[in-house]
């Protein structure tokens, strides 16, 4: 593949700054075709967005002869049922995350791949990103000596748009996302630990709902063990009085203190005092990791770091936390 046409299924808001542009900016990347099942708004997102084609069924883009790659970016519920698809018609796939509701829709969707001999991919662009590379850097430089143990506190309020409306946001609705904000925000910061310090073996979690706006959980609170006998400890409260977004990394000689979704620089802390490195935001946060995929499937550079296989252990991790 000398370059590589892109498809994309569900051009929502996501699309729009994240990862929409990027795939036109990206060497040897070109977006092709979008689809939307609101035709008018699939319309006018090609127009705006210069895109050649537009459908309002998935089926009709996944099987343009144009169309290379299918970049999946509806709801969780439905990334199952178009990866299968377009594995099914020899098309490579990179799929929003997490990668399904659960870790057992994350297995057919790899097998279904496999069977197809298509990669799968999905958009834990944060594997891409300096700030995260300058953490892996550090760990891997033993700048903390060996790492002992990572804490993860995340939370915010409820947003005035529940409390005060009778409609959920699908993200909400544990039929189409797999749970609460839980899921949709923590998988990051789960992913990115996967990244740093290596896949969890052993997990404990307690999942409640408080608050009471809606079914799905709003508090989960985990223990895990990594394989490299690493401990972790995470609390998510999404109905707590004040926002936070911290992850500390803590070694034998120091530790190093970062945030999964603020722009907060990354801090190391050690005896010889603290040392801070300050990146600037960037406006699409999917084009590093885009780059990567059109590099592996061009021929032209490294692996994709962000595998189907890292995002079912992400997904699995998600799963065993709620189980109580």
């Amino acid at each position: 593949m000398n370059k590589v046409r892109w498809g994309i299924i569900g051009c929502g808001d996501v699309t729009e700054v994240k990862s929409g542009p990027a795939f036109q900016k990206v060497e040897d990347s070109e977006l092709v075709a979008v689809m939307r099942r609101t035709a008018h708004l699939a319309e006018d997102y090609a127009k705006r967005h210069n895109v050649p084609k537009w459908y309002d069924d998935a089926d009709k883009l996944i099987n343009d002869p144009e169309v290379d790659v299918v970049y999946i970016a509806t709801p969780p519920g439905s990334h199952m049922e178009y990866t299968i698809k377009a594995a099914q018609a020899g098309k490579p796939v990179y799929v929003e995350k997490p990668m399904a509701r659960n870790a057992g829709e994350c297995k057919k969707m790899i097998a279904a791949c496999k069977e197809a001999g298509v990669p799968l991919f999905v958009a834990y662009y944060r594997r891409a990103q300096p700030r995260f590379l300058k953490v892996k850097e550090l760990l891997e430089n033993k700048a903390i000596g060996d790492i002992r143990f990572v804490l993860t506190n995340q939370f915010q309020q409820v947003s005035e748009n529940i409390v005060n409306s009778n409609d959920v946001p699908w993200r909400l609705q544990p039929e189409i996302s797999g749970g609460g904000l839980f899921f949709d925000l923590a998988s990051h910061t789960l992913d990115i630990l996967d990244y740093l310090i290596g896949p969890i073996k052993s997990v404990k979690g307690f999942a409640s709902n408080q608050a009471g706006f809606y079914t799905a959980e709003d508090i989960v609170t985990a223990t895990y063990l990594f394989e490299s006998s690493v401990h972790g400890t995470g609390n998510w409260c999404f109905s707590a009085f004040e926002k936070t977004d911290t992850n500390e990394i803590i070694g034998s000689k120091g530790k190093i203190t970062f945030s999964t979704f603020e722009h907060d620089p990354v801090i190391l802390t050690t005896s010889n005092g603290t040392e801070k490195w300050s990146f600037d935001p960037i406006q699409h946060v999917h084009q590093p990791l885009v780059e990567t995929i059109v590099g592996e499937l061009t021929g032209k550079a490294i692996e994709c770091p962000s595998t189907s296989v890292s995002a079912t252990r992400t997904n699995w991790v998600m799963d065993e936390m709620v189980k109580e």
